[in-house]
């Protein structure tokens, strides 16, 4: 426990046999439950789990081998079951990459009252990415492109899984809309934004050794990519709502429309007309419409979110 705040953890773990035990050892003594998902592992996790002593209560959970995602939603939930007061949900992965030591850092913003959901962010901390493979640490920085236009706010280091979770977030999510595999974390984060959490990150050490990744670059920028664009659209369709309905988000919308509609061949209107009479080619008038649109955006996810927070205080 943690200035009256239980603190559980949620551990996916999946062939993890060599890290997971340092993993439980590490766990700071403020974590009340620890919660292991062995996500269909055909090695000695769940039986390196059984073994481990650790000074918090521990449980283990079988999951189905269907995604590091399904894995953490298990968790929360079953932490949903465990804890009768305000807690937090921390994501701690099976694989050791991840420092329990940030762990206060961590959670200090939902402690403050300054965020619902906290996200490590390994670019902030002083050593950088550390030893993470350089075409990795591209790829993140695409991603987090990516995932600051798909969320309408900034976010960097998406793929960090360092996270921390208010128990009134958990409670209200929808289980029943979610994201199973690899890209969870630019899921959450594009879904907090609609639904108007508030975001904070924080510095967290970047652990690598030797790991080989298993994720095949090719397929995940394809699911995910397609995932985040899908996510994206339902969240500015969201605006329409009365209650989300502001002149930003109703900018924002239109915006986005005139964009589509620039690259579209067949839906057209005055204003598009005239510019390509005046030479401006099509894809431009849609790159300038849908930047235009991001940072009415922008503006949208922050008004909706100090909207929530004022109507919840």
């Amino acid at each position: 426990m943690k200035q009256g705040w239980h603190i559980g953890v949620v551990i996916p773990a999946r062939n993890e046999e060599a890290h997971i035990r340092e993993v439980l050892e590490g766990l700071p003594e403020m974590v009340d439950v620890a919660v292991v998902v062995d996500d269909g592992s055909t090695d000695r996790t769940a039986e390196m789990v059984n073994t481990t002593s650790v000074n918090c209560e521990l449980l283990l959970l079988e999951g189905r081998g269907d995604g590091v995602g399904a894995s953490i939603d298990r968790g929360h939930q079953h932490l949903l079951s465990v804890f009768n007061a305000p807690f937090i949900s921390v994501v701690v992965a099976g694989d050791g990459q991840m420092n329990p030591h940030d762990m206060d850092a961590l959670i200090q913003p939902i402690l403050e009252g300054k965020a619902e959901h906290v996200k490590g962010n390994r670019e902030l901390h002083s050593e950088g990415y550390n030893r993470m493979p350089k075409h990795r640490q591209r790829a993140s920085k695409i991603l987090s492109w990516f995932t600051t236009l798909a969320a309408g706010q900034p976010i960097g280091d998406p793929q960090c899984g360092y996270t921390a979770t208010t128990s009134s977030v958990l409670q209200n999510w929808d289980w029943g809309h979610s994201w199973a595999g690899y890209g969870y974390p630019n899921f959450w984060l594009i879904n907090l934004a609609r639904r108007g959490h508030s975001i904070a990150e924080v510095p967290v050490a970047s652990i690598y050794r030797n790991e080989v990744s298993g994720i095949k670059p090719s397929r995940f920028f394809m699911s995910v990519g397609w995932m985040m664009a899908v996510e994206h659209h339902k969240r500015n369709l969201a605006w329409l709502h009365p209650k989300n309905l502001t002149p930003h988000t109703l900018f924002a919308l239109i915006s986005y429309m005139l964009g589509w509609s620039a690259i579209l061949p067949f839906v057209s209107n005055d204003l598009e007309v005239e510019l390509l009479s005046r030479g401006i080619p099509g894809i431009l008038l849609c790159v300038s419409f849908w930047a235009i649109a991001h940072v009415f955006d922008r503006s949208a996810t922050r008004v909706h979110r100090e909207l929530r927070l004022n109507a919840t205080t």
